[in-house]
C-alpha cells in the first residue's frame, strides 16, 4: 500500500515540473534552477471530452492547419474543488522530432465547465491567451500529420494573472505552480 502512494505521490509532482520543462526545452533556455522549487501537492483528476474529438482518434482535419474552424469544442467535469480559482488549456503536440504548444488560454472563470467551438476567436471574459511555441497569440492549429495532440485542461488555484500574450515560459511555470486538479484528451495523429 505505500508503495502505491509513493508512486502517486512521484506522478502528482511530475505534472508542475512538466509544464515548466516543456516550456524551457520549447524556449531554448538554459537556466532550469527554478525547476527545483516546485512546490507539488495532489493533484486531483479532471475529466476532459469533446463532441469532436475522441480519446486515441485523429485529430479532425478542421481543427488543423487544414481547415478553418480554429479551436475544437472542450468539456470537463471533476470533484467540486474549494481552492479553484480559475482554469488553464494547454494544447500541445509531440514527434519523435519535436514538440510544440499550439494554444495557452489562462484565467478561465473556475466556475466554466465547457469551451465552444473557436474559443480562441471569442475566448471567455477576463482570460488571457499567451504567445505559443510559433510566437503568435492564440491557437495555432496544428500541421503535423503524425503526432499527439494534447488537449490539457487544469484547475488553478489562484489565476495566472499575466496579461495576455505573455511569452509562453512565464505562463506555464505560473499554471504548473498553482495546479490543483488535470485532465487530458489526445488526439493522435491529423484524419
Amino acid at each position: 500500500m505505500g508503495l502505491c502512494k509513493t508512486a502517486s505521490r512521484v506522478r502528482r509532482s511530475a505534472v508542475s515540473v512538466t509544464a515548466v520543462a516543456l516550456a524551457l526545452s520549447l524556449t531554448g533556455c538554459a537556466s532550469l534552477s527554478f525547476i527545483g522549487r516546485s512546490q507539488a501537492q495532489d493533484i486531483a483528476e479532471i475529466n476532459v471530452s469533446s463532441p469532436e474529438l475522441r480519446e486515441g482518434k485523429p485529430l479532425p482535419s478542421e481543427y488543423s492547419c487544414k481547415g478553418d474552424q480554429g479551436s475544437p469544442p472542450l468539456r470537463w467535469s471533476s470533484q467540486p474543488l474549494a481552492k479553484a480559482k480559475s482554469i488553464a488549456i494547454v494544447v500541445d503536440s509531440h514527434t519523435a522530432d519535436k514538440s510544440a504548444v499550439h494554444w495557452v488560454l489562462y484565467d478561465i472563470p473556475a466556475t466554466t465547465t465547457e469551451l465552444g467551438p473557436n474559443a480562441a476567436a471569442d475566448p471567455p471574459e477576463g482570460s488571457g491567451q499567451a504567445q505559443v511555441t510559433s510566437g503568435k497569440v492564440g491557437y495555432e492549429p496544428p500541421c503535423e500529420e503524425k503526432a499527439s495532440y494534447r488537449f490539457t485542461v487544469y484547475t488553478l488555484s489562484g489565476k495566472v494573472g499575466l496579461p495576455a500574450g505573455s511569452p509562453l515560459p512565464a505562463v506555464l511555470k505560473k499554471i504548473a505552480e498553482q495546479t490543483i486538479a488535470r485532465g487530458r484528451l489526445t488526439a493522435v495523429d491529423i484524419q
